[in-house]
């Protein structure tokens, strides 16, 4: 499989609230921040070059978060993109605070998620975010208010769409009582399905679902393991495999698989012209759900 000539094209487009076209194959951008996802990465140069290539490599869609280094991640986007490409989508998210690597604890406080938006604009170099998504819902806080904040924010033209992360079909439809939904993003792979309702409810209504962690693959990535076997027959890796999985599970799927080298960028973006036969898919269900 051609590495050199692929394109994130060719995992098909969706469109975020039904005005936003992006290649289904995007970029999750946690990975080019310092160790556990804290401070600036070991190498900035080699994290904006990863980020370029992104581009190049025809990824529209950026998902990142303003506690991600805290902000070294927002950061490093602008200063190797901006003046962004016509076209390219930049996420972000707000609502978990941090205490040190590898640590997080949300804060869904109004008056807080205001000022983090304010804060991703600057950063970010736009006066509008095409998505942000609440980071986690904040136990101590009810979702109204949390969600209230950013419709000010969306009324006022500084937030496109919003978006949630990790959650239940019960909490998305709360939210919804308050602003529009566009996206969910919830950790989901082929090894790990717990959010297989949320995925549901995304394709019965339109949303997009942004799965994280998304090339896990857990004991169905074993040696001589159908995943395996599957990835040695079409010369590609388990990763590879485990992202077409999912562009091919759901047209509402959405992956951003993130990483701070340039080659396994290169080798994740294959992945969107990676096909396997129904057949072969039908194998590594049936292994899957044992």
């Amino acid at each position: 499989m051609s590495q050199t000539t692929t394109n994130a094209a060719a995992s098909g487009t969706f469109s975020l609230g039904g005005d936003l076209s992006v290649n289904r194959l995007g970029f999750g951008a946690m990975r080019i921040t310092g160790a556990g996802i804290w401070g600036e990465p070991k190498d900035p140069e080699g994290a904006k070059a990863v980020l370029r290539k992104a581009v190049e490599l025809g990824v529209n869609f950026i998902d990142t978060a303003d506690s991600y280094g805290p902000e070294v991640s927002e950061r490093l986007i602008a200063e190797a993109l901006h003046p962004y490409p016509a076209g390219l989508v930049i996420a972000t998210k707000g609502g978990m605070t941090r205490q040190g690597p590898n640590k997080w604890l949300p804060v869904g406080r109004p008056e807080y998620l205001s000022q983090q938006v304010e804060l991703s604009l600057r950063r970010l170099k736009v006066e509008r975010i095409d998505l942000y998504q609440l980071h986690r819902i904040d136990p101590k806080v009810p979702v109204a208010e949390s969600l209230g904040a950013l419709k000010k924010l969306q009324q006022q033209g500084k937030i496109r769409h919003i978006g949630l992360s990790e959650v239940s079909v019960a909490e998305i439809e709360e939210a919804a009582k308050t602003v529009p939904i566009v996206s969910i993003q919830n950790e989901y792979n082929i090894g790990n399905r717990k959010s297989e309702e949320a995925l549901q409810y995304c394709e019965a209504n339109g949303l997009g679902f942004i799965p994280w962690f998304p090339v896990a693959a857990g004991k169905l990535a074993a040696p001589g393991g159908v995943l395996d076997e599957a990835a040695k027959r079409h010369e590609a890796t388990v990763a590879q495999l485990a992202l077409a999985w999912l562009l091919h599970r759901s047209p509402v799927q959405l992956p951003i698989p993130g990483t701070s080298s340039v080659d396994h960028l290169e080798e994740n973006v294959a992945a969107a012209e990676l096909e396997l036969t129904e057949e072969e898919w039908s194998q590594i269900e049936a292994a899957a759900r044992k």
